[in-house]
């Protein structure tokens, strides 16, 4: 396919794909059930954190977390009480449990004292470091200072490690992207959308393929890179606009020969 025609391909696929509603059962939903920034970012986060499955139960499973900080995140995190952080005790997604979403949340509250809030880690830490590798690499590292479990950690991906950090790069762009569409909140302007990094799964990858912006099979970040360098040649300001994209293509079938 010519670059003309693939461009018009991504930019119909964009129109369609990236508007609210295709999020409903997506999980930027749970974030977009908050009005504050610091809800926002922490709702965010959580449902990033647990984005992978079927989607219905992610959101359900997002929900119910929110529902179990009184749907106020931001002050449960900076707040709660050990007897009210215990309500997670039976928590469950796919692996990650109630102990992983304690020791997440005791994280957090560790990051937002020391940097008053997740966002302005990201903004803050970005603007010193000036890039994304450099920043997810940072994070996770800022993120585990505090104590944890060490069977938590396999749930925040390393980038150093060469994982592909499909839901860090998802959340990056929830908070990052703005273009009035009413899925991306762009909450964090210190951070250019030009610098993010497509979150790379399964379906995106898959039509990436596909479509020949993407050779190498493994999903891992040197794929990342490999994609995002190509979707760049066709928006370089705003490289991540082909997230849904592909991904709702890959998920509808629509591009299979």
């Amino acid at each position: 396919m010519e670059h003309g025609e693939l461009f018009e391909l991504l930019e119909g696929l964009y129109d369609r794909y990236n508007r609210p509603e295709f999020i409903a059962d997506d999980p930027v939903s749970v974030p977009h059930g908050f009005t504050e920034r610091e809800d926002i970012e922490i709702a965010g986060f959580l449902a990033a954190t647990i984005a992978w499955g079927a989607r219905p139960v992610i959101v359900r499973n997002g929900r119910r977390m929110m529902h179990c900080m009184d749907d106020a995140p931001a002050a449960f995190v900076r707040s709660a009480s050990e007897r009210e952080l215990h309500r997670f005790a039976g928590f469950v997604h796919r692996t990650f449990n109630g102990g992983d979403l304690l020791d997440f949340i005791r994280a957090l509250r560790g990051l937002c004292e020391r940097f008053g809030s997740l966002g302005g880690y990201f903004e803050s830490r970005y603007r010193e470091l000036g890039s994304i590798p450099a920043l997810l690499a940072d994070f996770r590292r800022e993120f585990f200072a505090c104590d944890h479990a060490p069977r938590c950690e396999k749930h925040l991906s390393s980038v150093e490690r060469g994982a592909a950090c499909k839901r860090l790069n998802m959340f990056l762009r929830w908070m990052v992207r703005r273009d009035g569409r009413g899925v991306d909140f762009g909450l964090w302007p210190s951070i250019p959308m030009s610098a993010l990094y497509l979150p790379l799964d399964l379906h995106s990858g898959n039509m990436a393929r596909e479509l020949g912006l993407l050779n190498r099979r493994q999903n891992d970040w040197r794929a990342v890179e490999e994609v995002t360098a190509a979707l760049r040649r066709f928006h370089a300001e705003d490289p991540v606009r082909y997230d849904f994209a592909l991904f709702g293509a890959g998920i509808s079938g629509m591009l299979k020969p």
